[in-house]
């Protein structure tokens, strides 16, 4: 049973989440807030394993939020909801730790496979939104983020593994690249998995962010 908590100012937002998750058999939403303060209140009380948090709130948004629950408690994951015009917000909060984000008003669907793909371990980007997330990906590049990988370690990764990483780049979903390389979803997180314990990154946004700072590097 994955255990969410629910940070979210508007109330029928909140509300009409914690009815569409709890219908699933294997989500537990285990709290309902309307700002950062009392996520990180209720999270004292019972740990979640996903954060859904609202990007704007009062008392304490989910930028600071995200950053104040990831150093306290480094496994909860966060899934950020935002509306297209969040850019900043987006940014500071994935370099704050945050493992994706979502558009608010996306699918049922969407937001279930969402939920268990980043408690999985891996990170989720609303693919409607590719395009602004290669963006936000080369500023965190592009900021105080150095990833330093061993040039060994890096030479190890073959040619079929370097494919996934350049769509990963770009802001692609596991199924999007299975359907761009001609792949199975399955081989597709096989090869990530692969990719991320041989550079000991976290996730794919982190593995994005290193692409983006590699690709940089190499044209200067």
């Amino acid at each position: 049973m994955i255990k969410i908590l629910i940070a979210d100012d508007q109330q029928l937002v909140r509300e009409s989440l914690k009815i569409v998750l709890d219908s699933q058999d294997n989500f537990e939403v285990i709290d309902i807030v309307e700002n950062g303060y009392l996520a990180l209140q209720s999270i004292k009380k019972r740990v979640p394993d996903i954060v859904l948090m609202d990007i704007r709130m009062p008392k304490l948004d989910g930028v600071q939020c995200t950053k104040l629950i990831k150093e306290k408690n480094p496994e909860v994951k966060i899934i950020i909801l935002t509306t297209f015009d969040d850019d900043d917000y987006i940014f500071n909060a994935l370099k704050n730790g945050a493992s994706g984000y979502l558009l608010k008003g996306t699918s049922t669907q969407n937001l279930c496979e969402a939920i268990t793909t980043v408690y999985g371990g891996q990170a989720m980007i609303n693919p409607d939104v590719a395009s602004k997330v290669v963006k936000i990906f080369s500023r965190l590049a592009n900021a105080s983020i150095q990833m330093d990988i061993d040039k060994s370690t890096v030479e190890s990764i073959t040619s079929s593994e370097w494919k996934i990483i350049g769509q990963i780049e770009k802001g692609l979903s596991n199924k999007e690249i299975a359907s761009e390389l001609f792949l199975s979803e399955g081989t597709v997180r096989n090869y990530l998995s692969s990719i991320l314990d041989k550079l000991d990154l976290r996730d794919r946004t982190q593995l994005a962010i290193w692409a983006v700072q590699k690709r940089l590097f190499d044209r200067s």
